[in-house]
């Protein structure tokens, strides 16, 4: 039976994606004069730690680039983010159902906290979070999803899953031990999806909560 769900929070439980790209093309042009790079370019790590991000991008430049996107970020943050239909519902669908609910996310407690200002109620179905500050290692690595489990009893791996829009969740999951379900409704393409190769890929938020209840626990 499952005994806990863990959610990545950005592009899976709320809708940051074009805050992100439009964060990330502030971060990228002012800094380093690029106006060349694409979409799928600027969100291609999304679900990383944003100081590896902007080491990708330059790593010489990477503290510039990490001020200008938080810079931007907090500016225009309550404007850009925006709540994805349904979860609210869906995540009480699952509590309901005696399933606890841990989101894990590479974002920094400050950043989260900004968000939940926006949702107020989304942290009241939420009973734990671990965001970049509660551990050492970050996602794609296993730990964070292992600290979530460890704040909720040491719940066993196979009662557990990890829910999320990237790769980079798929392969925690994978790395962590648990089912992995990938949705496509965040930054990734279905495509880039598959190539990860999940457990699940669902199309709404709805249908994550059905497999969570019904299949393979």
């Amino acid at each position: 039976m499952l005994s806990a769900a863990l959610f990545d929070f950005d592009g899976t439980l709320v809708d940051t994606t074009e805050m992100i790209f439009q964060s990330m093309r502030h971060a990228t042009s002012s800094v380093l004069g690029r106006e060349d790079l694409s979409r799928g370019e600027l969100l291609a790590n999304v679900g990383q730690p944003l100081p590896r991000q902007m080491e990708l991008f330059d790593a010489e430049k990477a503290e510039l680039l990490l001020e200008a996107y938080r810079a931007h970020h907090e500016e225009h943050h309550d404007a850009l983010i925006a709540a994805f239909p349904g979860v609210d519902a869906a995540l009480n669908r699952l509590r309901t159902a005696g399933v606890r609910i841990v989101v894990v996310t590479s974002k920094r407690r400050r950043s989260v906290e900004m968000a939940l200002r926006s949702f107020p109620g989304l942290d009241l179905v939420v009973d734990r979070f671990v965001t970049m500050e509660d551990t050492q290692e970050h996602k794609p690595h296993p730990e964070p999803l292992l600290k979530g489990l460890e704040l909720m009893g040491d719940v066993p791996r196979d009662q557990a899953a990890y829910v999320g829009d990237s790769p980079f969740d798929v392969q925690a999951a994978k790395a962590a031990g648990l089912t992995s379900v990938a949705v496509s409704w965040g930054a990734f393409s279905e495509d880039t999806l598959r190539e990860a190769e999940p457990d699940y890929l669902v199309p709404d938020i709805d249908a994550v909560v059905d497999v969570l209840l019904t299949e393979g626990f």
